[in-house]
């Protein structure tokens, strides 16, 4: 599988399992809806004090497994490098993000709110390998 197929394949496919290092070296696991921006990249709506948010500052290794709605299927694996980027700079990212996963929002002022309200940020995922390479 090639970096375009795994995007193409995150682009309709929205439910993952993101991993990152936690400041012991194990994995730490989070289920989350993520979608590939215009530049090719994942992006993913999370809070500012969440654990993936503490672990990417310290450590911007991730791993993502994005898998079909119905959970047994194809699937994808996604390793790269996040960067966050915190509000007021994310605000544009993570209306994209909706739009992208849900469509269009009944009221984007209150969204805009909720986002300030609930401290979010987006975590972009620069993509630098994708598999599965070969079947098993």
């Amino acid at each position: 599988m090639d970096l375009a197929q795994g995007l193409d394949f995150l682009r309709s496919n929205h439910r993952a399992v993101l991993a990152t290092v936690r400041s012991d070296g194990t994995p730490q696991l989070s289920p989350i809806v993520a979608a590939v921006d215009d530049g090719g990249r994942v992006c993913i709506s999370t809070r500012e004090p969440s654990m993936k948010v503490r672990n990417v500052r310290r450590d911007p290794r991730v791993w993502l497994c994005a898998f079909t709605d119905d959970f047994f299927g194809d699937w994808v694996r996604l390793d790269g490098r996040a960067t966050v980027v915190p509000l007021p700079e994310a605000m544009d990212g993570l209306v994209s993000l909706y739009r992208s996963v849900a469509g269009e929002h009944p009221d984007w002022d209150d969204y805009r709110a909720a986002m300030e309200r609930e401290r979010r940020v987006l975590l972009v995922i620069e993509v630098e390998r994708v598999g599965p390479d070969r079947a098993g």
